[in-house]
């Protein structure tokens, strides 16, 4: 799976939030599992023009940051719990495949 780090850290807040441990999230990081695909600072003009683009939801640094990676790769899906995916579109209008629960 590949992510950013705002998703990671989105995802060790509300998992502590919630009452759980991060350390599950730690170890599919260690293994593998999960890896740093997107680099804000590379993808800067691209991530500020999508949360401009979407400034009414208004859209995170996180979200931002998958649909990019979306964008950068096309043949995967965003896993998510936000509907908010529902609407984002990549390349400014292409549907973005999804998994989240209905």
């Amino acid at each position: 799976m590949l992510t950013c780090e705002p998703v990671l850290t989105e995802a060790a807040f509300l998992l502590r939030r919630d009452g759980h441990d991060a350390g599950p999230l730690f170890a599919l990081l260690e293994r593998g599992v999960i890896r740093i695909a997107l680099q804000i600072q590379d993808e800067l003009a691209d991530l500020r023009a999508l949360m401009h683009r979407y400034r009414s939801r208004p859209m995170s640094l996180a979200d931002a940051c998958l649909v990019r990676l979306s964008e950068l790769h096309s043949d995967g899906e965003v896993f998510t719990l936000d509907s908010d995916f529902r609407i984002y579109r990549r390349h400014g209008n292409k549907v973005i495949p999804v998994a989240m629960p209905d």
